[in-house]
């Protein structure tokens, strides 16, 4: 008797008429973590004259159906599973950046210190590794006050880490949160949050300065309101040499969803409505401006450009480029 061998042909064939239960759920490209030897903890680069690090503070997950609470729930596993990404689970890096600029080292954020989850808290070990020390940060800017973003910014003594830097936060920020009797206005789910960020501005508040829309922390950085994340959220612009730079907190949340869907809107998102018109419109402004953008949840070490796609976006990457010499 003949041996069969089927050729590429009839396999394909065969596969295509299998019946469908049989075939696996989508493959995702789940890269491990750097050997030993390797950091993907901090990365440099620069925006015409001033020089950026971006340390990470870690990472955590939340369910992927809050990222879109107006969307289908069917739609949203959809457009995860295309983009070979978990439809339970939404995996978020947490980025913060550091701007040398002149004399000045300006942090964006503290993040969760030992007060969120095991997988956070990790900013400061990696702002060692990458050689900036603690004592040399001149200024720290908060975006808003969720915890990722300021429950690292007291010690185990409830005094502030960075000691001799100022702070600074948007004047409606500080305000919604340090309301009297603030934490009996909110649902009991968000009680720990609103305690948490007490706890962490009242650290800092001797040497923090409440500011407003356009506010130029030093010369070539300046805050900008963005709201709708939170309702006193702040981004930050760059600009040096004719370059800029948008540092978006989390008015920019994720590098697909974000981009490709800006209408849809998260359970974390505290005035739906803002949160779309104010994603929208600083999207444009980076593309039309051709700005560099460094957001706090993009994949490490989310730096990379926006295009205008249609009635949407999309996210660019930055190259990675080997130091020369």
């Amino acid at each position: 008797m003949p041996i069969l061998r089927p050729s590429r042909r009839d396999i394909l064939k065969m596969s295509a008429t299998a019946p469908a239960f049989a075939l696996g759920t989508p493959a995702f490209a789940n890269i491990s973590a750097p050997v030993t030897g390797q950091s993907a903890g901090y990365f440099r680069f620069t925006v015409g004259d001033a020089k950026l690090t971006v340390v990470s503070d870690g990472h955590f997950t939340s369910r992927a159906r809050d990222i879109g609470i107006n969307a289908d729930e069917a739609e949203i596993v959809a457009f995860l599973e295309a983009h070979f990404l978990d439809a339970k689970s939404h995996y978020q890096h947490t980025n913060h950046a550091v701007i040398e600029i002149g004399d000045s080292k300006v942090l964006v954020d503290v993040g969760s210190g030992n007060r969120f989850l095991p997988t956070t808290g990790r900013m400061l070990e990696n702002l060692a590794a990458s050689g900036i020390k603690e004592d040399e940060i001149t200024h720290v800017a908060l975006t808003h006050a969720h915890p990722d973003h300021v429950w690292g910014i007291r010690d185990d003594f409830d005094e502030a880490i960075f000691p001799d830097a100022e702070y600074f936060i948007g004047a409606t920020e500080f305000d919604w949160w340090m309301t009297d009797d603030r934490v009996n206005m909110v649902d009991a789910t968000d009680q720990s949050m609103v305690l948490g960020a007490v706890n962490s501005l009242t650290a800092a508040k001797p040497q923090l300065t409440r500011v407003s829309d356009g506010y130029e922390i030093v010369p070539g950085i300046k805050m900008i309101a963005t709201p709708g994340h939170t309702v006193g959220h702040m981004s930050l612009i760059v600009e040096s040499e004719g370059h800029s730079l948008l540092i978006t907190g989390d008015a920019i949340r994720d590098p697909y969803v974000s981009m490709e869907r800006p209408d849809w809107y998260g359970r974390i998102d505290m005035d739906p409505e803002s949160t779309v018109e104010t994603r929208k419109e600083i999207l444009d402004m980076a593309a039309t401006d051709r700005m560099t953008i460094v957001s706090y949840h993009f994949p490490f070490p989310g730096v990379g450009h926006v295009v205008v796609d249609g009635a949407a976006y999309r996210f660019i990457p930055a190259l990675w480029q080997w130091n020369q010499g």
